[in-house]
């Protein structure tokens, strides 16, 4: 009896273990899940859009190096990408799971990268636990491997010069000369991020490659090309709102906001209304795409990382050239020579004009994820529901693109040419990150 007793008990420990050692499968949910739960934290912490690319970035970087040392379709970004060395080998032999080893190097950069690393713990506490449950000796040797990648990429991303950016001066505005950019209501706020030219490109060989043509010659002569271009800003603005109900343009403005930096007036209070940044809202695009095609982990974390690299050099682009025309905002010459009680339909956000951050930024996302996932991509854009508007259909990312761009100038906050000339300097990013970076060994995820 007693040895009966005995193996029963040897057969149920035996069953326990197993049980425990099973393989820990990670989904594509799971780093859309994490990439969500960044996202809504960086709203909390109002973080630029040119900051939050950043931090977009390098947690995709860090994924897509792990997945792209065991699998032969992609290829390493060390070498194609400003300054990357290779990561650390992974010991296969060890039992690494390469899928978790890239969403803990993920989380583990995402969390350096935002203030509120309380609200990401809760996140990355549970999953840790629920992986140690399910395997602990895989989870031990992946989370060790990733965390080791992770300092690989954190290494190269320190010397980026963002730390050095951050001591740099505030930008000095200009009201001598009529054409400057000046702070506008209703909180004034400097010009944010005015060193971002001298952030690491990912693929430009530097912030200046896609310089855009100047934009055109201030004057407030009636009949020169920039008034008239100011005074298409004023009339279609009044065209759009004359009824009273919300058009179609207005309802385009609105969807493309993305502006972080609201600030709401009542009475003698201020404060400011959270939104998500206008790359966010291309990674929220990716995010539909994904599962759009049902992509697998590894397919994703490609997506994600190949749209963030155009979303990044995107910004240090279009900011290269916001800080060196300088030009001053629709709403600022409106109000002081055609109408002083004008205002624009959208908030008009803290840095100078020319060319639109939205347009190059869409242009470039745009161009990305049609190299993955193919030209008449038709999709249901979700992605602002949470800030309290409606789905919008497209065809194309590249339609998509194109709207965001004109929802600038329907918004009232740039002129027609920064709007045009900034979703075609965004699509030159786009293209030659396409044409430069070797990712994936097959054409498109649509094809596969």
């Amino acid at each position: 009896m007693k040895k009966y007793l005995a193996l029963l008990c040897f057969g149920f420990l035996f069953l326990n273990c197993k049980k425990k050692e099973e393989p820990i499968q990670i989904t594509p949910e799971e780093l859309h899940n994490s990439i969500d739960l960044v996202v809504d934290i960086m709203i909390h912490d109002i973080f630029s859009p040119p900051v939050a690319s950043r931090i977009f970035a390098y947690p995709n970087i860090a994924a897509y190096e792990i997945i792209a040392q065991v699998n032969p379709e992609y290829n390493s970004l060390a070498g194609q990408v400003t300054d990357l060395k290779p990561i650390p080998e992974i010991d296969t032999v060890q039992g690494i799971n390469p899928q978790l080893a890239a969403l803990i190097a993920h989380m583990n950069i995402s969390r350096q990268l935002i203030f509120s690393e309380d609200k990401f713990d809760v996140l990355q506490d549970s999953l840790f636990t629920q992986w140690k449950n399910q395997n602990v000796t895989e989870f031990e040797v992946s989370k060790a491997y990733g965390l080791k990648v992770a300092e690989h990429i954190k290494d190269w991303m320190g010397k980026d010069q963002y730390s050095q950016t951050r001591t740099m001066p505030k930008f000095t505005v200009n009201t001598d000369e009529a054409a400057r950019w000046q702070p506008t209501p209703p909180a004034y706020m400097d010009g944010i991020e005015p060193h971002w030219n001298k952030i690491r490109p990912f693929v430009l060989d530097s912030a200046a490659q896609f310089k855009p043509i100047p934009p055109p010659e201030f004057s407030l002569d009636k009949d020169s090309h920039f008034y008239k271009e100011l005074k298409e800003v004023y009339d279609i603005s009044n065209e759009i709102t004359k009824n009273g109900d919300e058009s179609e343009e207005v309802a385009i403005a609105k969807f493309w906001d993305c502006n972080p930096y609201v600030s709401v007036t009542r009475g003698h209070l201020m404060f400011a209304t959270k939104k998500i940044t206008p790359g966010a809202h291309w990674i929220g695009i990716t995010k539909i795409a994904c599962r759009t095609t049902e992509s697998n982990f590894n397919d994703t974390v490609y997506a994600y990382t190949k749209t963030s690299l155009a979303i990044a050099d995107g910004f240090i682009s279009c900011w290269d050239e916001k800080y060196r025309s300088n030009l001053i905002r629709p709403e600022t010459l409106i109000n002081q020579h055609i109408d002083e009680n004008w205002k624009p339909i959208l908030q008009t956000p803290p840095f100078p004009e020319y060319t639109s951050g939205h347009s190059v930024v869409s242009g470039a996302a745009a161009t990305a994820l049609t190299s993955i996932f193919g030209e008449d991509f038709s999709f249901e854009d979700d992605t602002e529901i949470p800030y309290g508007l409606p789905v919008r259909s497209f065809n194309s990312f590249n339609e998509a693109a194109d709207e965001a761009a004109i929802s600038r100038m329907y918004g009232g906050i740039h002129y027609r040419a920064a709007v045009e000339v900034g979703v075609g300097q965004g699509r030159k990013i786009g293209a030659l990150l396409n044409s430069k970076i070797k990712m994936k060994n097959t054409y498109s995820i649509a094809q596969n």
